[in-house]
C-alpha cells in the first residue's frame, strides 16, 4: 500500500488492485484506477451492503504513480493463461471443474437460476428469489480444501440434513446454527462467527415467513448459508462474492448467475405437439415425492420419455394473481462482458434443455458468441436422458448433430420476436465425444453443420453411465484452444499454407502422441 495513503474513516479500508478483484455487482474495473473495498467492523465482521469505489485526493499523484509502476512490472511477467467461459449446470460438469484449473485458472462458470428441485425448491417456496443450488454446487467444487480448515469449511457447507424425517433434520439444524454440531470442528472462530451469522439470518427470515412452514428434511447447509447472504445483501451476486471468499475459491475462477435477479424464475418447455411443461423438474426428471418437503433429486434415474421432442425453452414468471406468463429477462451484464473477452466457449455436458439452453436463449448471448473467432466447443453427454429421448428429425433419441441443432436454435432464440438466422458454425466449431458413449455421432451431419473438429475422448463406465476421464477431457480442450491460438499468432502464414500449418501446429502442440483423445 502506498505510504502516503491515509484513511480517516472508522471503518477498515483494504486496498486491492483493480486487476486482482473479480468483476462483481456489475462494476467494470479498469486496471488504471485504484479501488478501495470497505469492510465494516460490525459484530460479525460482515461486509457492508455495498462495495464502494473511492479515490482520495490526498497524495493522489504519488498513489497513481505507484499503481502505474506496479502495473508496469506486471507487463514484464509471463502472459496470462487463456480465459474460458463455461455454460453448464450444477452437477455433470463438476467432475471436470477442478481438473480444468490444471490448464487455466481463468474460468468463468455460468449457471442457470431456474432450478426448482430438492432443497432449493423449499427455500424458493418460503423466501422466494432465484434458485441457488447449482451455483452453490459449483462454488463448493471449486473451493480450496488444501488445508485442514478448508476441508472443514467445505464439509460443513456441503452437508445435508437428515433425509429421514423433518423433525430429525430440524434438530440437527438447531445444533448447527447454535454452533454445537461436530461439523464446526476444525473451523476457526473468525470463520465460524461469519458463517454462523448468515445461518442465523437465514433462520430469522424463515421464522418471519409465518404463513409458510419450512421443512428442513434433506436441506443443504450451503444453500441455507447462500440464502442467508442473499437476503441480507438483497443481492445474489453479493452472496456469490461472499460465498467465494468463505469457500476460498482460487483467484481467477468465477461463478456467475446467467440472470442477475432477486425474483423467482421458472423454466418452461414447448413440445413439438404444442403441449407446455412448466418447471425444470417436470421437464427433466419428474418425480412424485413420497413425503412433504424437499427430496433428494436423482437425475440418474431413467424417467418416462417426453410425449414429444422439445421445441424450445422459455422463462415464466408469476406476478400477483396473474397466471404464469412468458418473460424475457436480460442476461447478466457480467456474462456479456466475459463473452467479449474470453478465449474459448465451452458448452458443458449436462441436461441439455434445463442446464445449458436456459443460458443461451437470452438476448445478446447468441450475437456475442457468433461475433467471436474463438473455439466454441460442445461436450457431448455419455448417455441419453429424458430431455434427449425424443428427436424431431427422426424416430428415436437425439444424436450428436441434433444436440448441435438444439444449441443453434437456442442461441438463435427460435420462436421469438428477436429470432436470429445464424448457422450452426457460428456457435459450435468443435465437439468432444466420450469413447463408448451411447449417443450416435454422425460425422457427416456434424461437418455439414460446420463442426470442423470432432474429437473422441477417453471415458469410463461409472454407475451404469459413460463419463469422461477428466484429465483426458481437459487435455483435449487444451489442444484445441492452443492450436487456435497458434494459428492466430501466425495468421499471415496460415493464409498461404493453411493445411500445412495445421499439420505443423498439430505436431508442435502435441510433440508426443496425444494421450486420452484423438480426432475422428
Amino acid at each position: 500500500m502506498p505510504t502516503a495513503f491515509r484513511a480517516t474513516r472508522t471503518s477498515s479500508i483494504v486496498w486491492t488492485p483493480a486487476y486482482a478483484r473479480p468483476k462483481q455487482f456489475g462494476v467494470e474495473h479498469h486496471p488504471s484506477r485504484s479501488h478501495l473495498t470497505r469492510v465494516c467492523r460490525c459484530r460479525c465482521s460482515l461486509p457492508v451492503r455495498e462495495t464502494l469505489t473511492e479515490t482520495y485526493s490526498a497524495s493522489h499523484t504519488q498513489f497513481e504513480t505507484e499503481v502505474a509502476a506496479q502495473e508496469g512490472d506486471e507487463d514484464m511477467q509471463a502472459p496470462q493463461p487463456p480465459s474460458i467461459l463455461v455454460f453448464s449446470g450444477g452437477t455433470a460438469f463438476n467432475s471436470v471443474a477442478g481438473t480444468l484449473r490444471s490448464f487455466t485458472t481463468r474460468v468463468a462458470h455460468v449457471l442457470p437460476v431456474s432450478d426448482d428441485g430438492g432443497s432449493t425448491a423449499e427455500i424458493v417456496r418460503v423466501l422466494g428469489g432465484p434458485a441457488v443450488g447449482d451455483i452453490r454446487s459449483r462454488c463448493l467444487r471449486l473451493a480450496d480444501d488444501s488445508n485442514t480448515e478448508g476441508k472443514a469449511v467445505r464439509e460443513l457447507l456441503a452437508h445435508r440434513l437428515s433425509p429421514r424425517s423433518s423433525q430429525e433434520a430440524k434438530t440437527e439444524w438447531y445444533e448447527i446454527v447454535e454452533g454445537q454440531h461436530q461439523l464446526w470442528e476444525g473451523v476457526s472462530e473468525p470463520y465460524k462467527h461469519t458463517i454462523r451469522a448468515f445461518l442465523v439470518h437465514f433462520h430469522a427470515q424463515i421464522l418471519r415467513a409465518s404463513s409458510e412452514r419450512f421443512c428442513f428434511r434433506n436441506g443443504s447447509v450451503g444453500n441455507f448459508f447462500f440464502a442467508g447472504a442473499r437476503t441480507f445483501f438483497n443481492s445474489l451476486e453479493a452472496a456469490i462474492f461472499l460465498f467465494s471468499r468463505v469457500a476460498r475459491i482460487p483467484e481467477g475462477s468465477s461463478v456467475m448467475p446467467v440472470i442477475s435477479t432477486e425474483e423467482r424464475i421458472t423454466l418452461g418447455a414447448v413440445l413439438d405437439d404444442g403441449s407446455v411443461i412448466k418447471g425444470q423438474n417436470q421437464i427433466s426428471h419428474p418425480s412424485v415425492p413420497d413425503t412433504p418437503g424437499p427430496n433428494q433429486v436423482n437425475k440418474s434415474l431413467a424417467g418416462p420419455e417426453l410425449e414429444a421432442p422439445v421445441q424450445r425453452i422459455f422463462y415464466l414468471r408469476h406476478e400477483g394473481r396473474q397466471q404464469d406468463h412468458e418473460v424475457f429477462p436480460d442476461p447478466n451484464p457480467a456474462l456479456l462482458a466475459e463473452l467479449e473477452g474470453c478465449d474459448a466457449v465451452l458448452y458443458g455436458m449436462g441436461s441439455l434443455y434445463t442446464s445449458i439452453c436456459p443460458s443461451l436463449i437470452l438476448q445478446g448471448v447468441g450475437e456475442r458468441i457468433a461475433a467471436r473467432d474463438i473455439p466454441k466447443i460442445a461436450i457431448l453427454n455419455g448417455s441419453h436422458d429424458r430431455e434427449t429421448s425424443r428427436c424431431a428429425a427422426a424416430a428415436g433419441p437425439m444424436g450428436a448433430a441434433d444436440v448441435v441443432l438444439a444449441l443453434q436454435h437456442s442461441l438463435n432464440r427460435r420462436g421469438t420476436d428477436s429470432e436470429l438466422s445464424l448457422p450452426g458454425v457460428a456457435y459450435v466449431t468443435a465437439m468432444l465425444v466420450p469413447t463408448g458413449g451411447e449417443i450416435h455421432v454422425d460425422k457427416q451431419r456434424l461437418l455439414d453443420l460446420g463442426v470442423r473438429r470432432i474429437v473422441q475422448v477417453d471415458a469410463v463406465q461409472h454407475a451404469g453411465s459413460c463419463q469422461f476421464e477428466p484429465e483426458a477431457l481437459v487435455s483435449a480442450i487444451k489442444c484445441i484452444v492452443e492450436e487456435h491460438t497458434a494459428c492466430q499468432d501466425d495468421g499471415n502464414h496460415a493464409q498461404g499454407n493453411g493445411s500445412l500449418l495445421h499439420e505443423s501446429l498439430h505436431s508442435e502442440v502435441q510433440q508426443a502422441p496425444p494421450v486420452g483423445f484423438h480426432d475422428l
